[in-house]
């Protein structure tokens, strides 16, 4: 499969998904860890892709997304942003939001 159609796949999957450097538990970077902290402050399950794990993603997504940095949080299909936007939502209480009203839309397969 190729690369972009792997994240588009991806991206179609998951309702909210997290491209990042490590995992929730284990990040790998300092913006990874505070945009997953965030997430999981938000208390609904999401979906990461650890892109030190996936070089061919890690090259392929900034071109595909138009966005050069990572984390990029992703929900029901549309890029949200990097670190500095997920945290600034998530102070404003906008990320709690989108992100409740997105898992509360979300397919049952995904729960």
């Amino acid at each position: 499969m190729e690369t972009i159609d792997k994240i588009k796949q991806q991206i179609s999957e998951n309702t909210i998904l997290l491209y990042m450097k490590g995992s929730p538990k284990l990040p790998s970077c300092g913006f990874s860890s505070q945009a997953s902290q965030a997430l999981m402050s938000c208390g609904e399950k999401f979906a990461y892709v650890d892109i030190l794990q996936n070089p061919d993603i890690r090259a392929e997504l900034p071109k595909y997304a138009q966005w050069p940095t990572f984390p990029q949080l992703w929900v029901e299909g549309e890029l949200v942003g990097g670190c500095d936007i997920i945290i600034e939502m998530f102070q404003k209480g906008e990320l709690q939001t989108l992100i409740k009203d997105a898992a509360s839309r979300a397919p049952a397969s995904e729960e």
